[in-house]
């Protein structure tokens, strides 16, 4: 069963069933996220023969072969050896059939090369593709995938339509376990995150903590084999590890990396932060209320299931293999894995805002994430997360309550007298999303969203 993307596929489809003007697209995104998946929905579509090659690690020559002979395969034909791509179009231009040429992993064959040298050919490919064929180019390694963007690059301005897929949201995530409460989804989402691959190996009708055991724990473990094998593949070389780990489970600036890793020499260290950044490891968050000032920037971890692993399980692979993995569970997850998910679940509401914006539910949004504060009161500051910026400079504080029951009435007033009596805050609207509900209907003053509304 295909799953979200409706947007992409939607744009993929048309692209692949026009025929009035050239195709050539970029499809790009971390392993496993359902590239594949969603160029093969797309082709679904298409008019004609297709031909899905996947290139390797070999020499330039050794892949042309390889496309040769997908090409040949594809066609039903003998292994036919082209004396290049142009000749291998040339070809393919005098047949009576629509062809889709995908190639795939890009890269090992961009790798094979010096710098832009296999892109300057496939540029002359692109600009020669004879009328009867359509070209998609698909890769993983997303910061060799977005050199093809750059516009000293000779593919710059070559695609006709340029698709970046990332994980799923919290939303598209639930349709993997639609049927549980809303409070476990909110649990497995903040766990296990969105990529479709993770997703597809959990099993639904086994709780969290059974999932974690099995997946995630062992050294074995299929999701935590894909964390380690396949999420830090490309990029473990080029860092230290232990940014991550100081990342974990929360925020962190740039001094508190520094000084975490003891070394006051920053060259090497902005570079490794920027090649996480440009492999959508981390990211760089910053207060609405305080864009672009420097000193209130934040790093952190992309990726909740990454989240997960450099809060609980790196660095502990000996401990886990001695005490086994149920006593590891006990002693050194179950106690703090609510407060981790609760975390999380700020992050899920504003995934939700960014929704209902989309959707036109809130017209005069203009901006969503945290908001720094420095109350002369109690000399203290600090953030809060969850906060909607409307049109007019208008800041409206949502408070997210990860709860198996619902919020009483009495709870949400004493969260807006703190919020009230903090200097340096001015709020123009208040609201509460509960997973659990409320034990009230509704107060003109405040917004509450429960977590059935998440779902809808």
């Amino acid at each position: 069963m295909f799953i979200g993307r409706k947007k992409e596929l939607k744009a993929l489809s048309a692209e692949l069933s026009a025929w009035k003007k050239k195709t050539a697209v970029l499809v790009y995104g971390k392993r496993r996220v359902g590239k594949s998946t969603l160029i093969n929905e797309a082709a679904k579509v298409f008019d004609g023969i297709v031909v899905n090659h996947l290139c390797v690690s070999s020499t330039f020559e050794g892949n042309l072969e390889l496309i040769y002979k997908s090409v040949s395969e594809s066609l039903s034909l003998p292994n036919i050896r082209f004396d290049s791509l142009f000749a291998m179009m040339d070809y393919l231009k005098t047949l009576d059939k629509r062809i889709l040429l995908i190639i795939d992993e890009y890269p090992y064959l961009k790798q094979t090369k010096k710098k832009n040298e296999v892109d300057s050919y496939m540029q002359a490919v692109i600009d020669r593709l004879p009328e009867n064929v359509k070209l998609i180019l698909c890769g993983s390694y997303i910061t060799i995938m977005k050199e093809l963007l750059a516009e000293d690059n000779p593919l710059f301005g070559r695609f006709t339509l340029i698709q970046h897929i990332h994980d799923f949201d919290y939303y598209d995530a639930s349709q993997f376990y639609s049927d549980l409460p809303v409070r476990d989804k909110v649990a497995f989402y903040g766990t296990f995150g969105g990529c479709p691959y993770v997703l597809e190996n959990l099993d639904k009708k086994a709780t969290l903590k059974e999932n974690i055991i099995r997946l995630l724990l062992p050294e074995t473990g299929i999701i935590r084999s894909h964390i380690e094998n396949v999420m830090l593949r490309e990029i473990q070389k080029t860092f230290d590890a232990r940014i991550l780990e100081t990342l974990g489970n929360g925020k962190k600036k740039y001094s508190e990396i520094r000084e975490r890793l003891g070394g006051s020499e920053t060259g090497l260290l902005d570079k490794q932060l920027k090649v996480l950044l440009d492999m959508e490891t981390i990211q760089k968050t910053e207060p609405i209320n305080r864009r672009n000032d420097k000193k209130k920037q934040f790093y952190e971890i992309t990726d909740n299931l990454m989240r997960f692993y450099f809060s609980f399980i790196f660095g502990s692979a000996g401990t886990i293999t001695r005490i086994g993995e149920d006593r590891y569970y006990a002693g050194k997850i179950e106690k703090t894995l609510e407060q981790f998910i609760s975390r999380r679940f700020e992050g899920i509401t504003l995934q939700y805002f960014h929704r209902m914006a989309v959707q036109g539910k809130y017209p005069d949004i203009e901006d969503f994430g945290s908001y720094w504060y420095d109350d002369p009161k109690t000399k203290s500051n600090g953030e809060f997360d969850c906060v909607i910026k409307r049109v007019g400079e208008l800041y409206d504080f949502y408070e997210c309550k990860y709860f198996d029951r619902p919020m009483t009435l009495k709870e949400c007033e004493q969260e807006e007298d703190q919020l009230r009596n903090m200097q340096g805050i001015e709020a123009s609207g208040i609201g509460f999303v509960c997973t659990g509900g409320f034990e009230f209907e509704s107060k003109p003053d405040y917004d509450l969203i429960d977590g059935q509304a998440l779902y809808i």
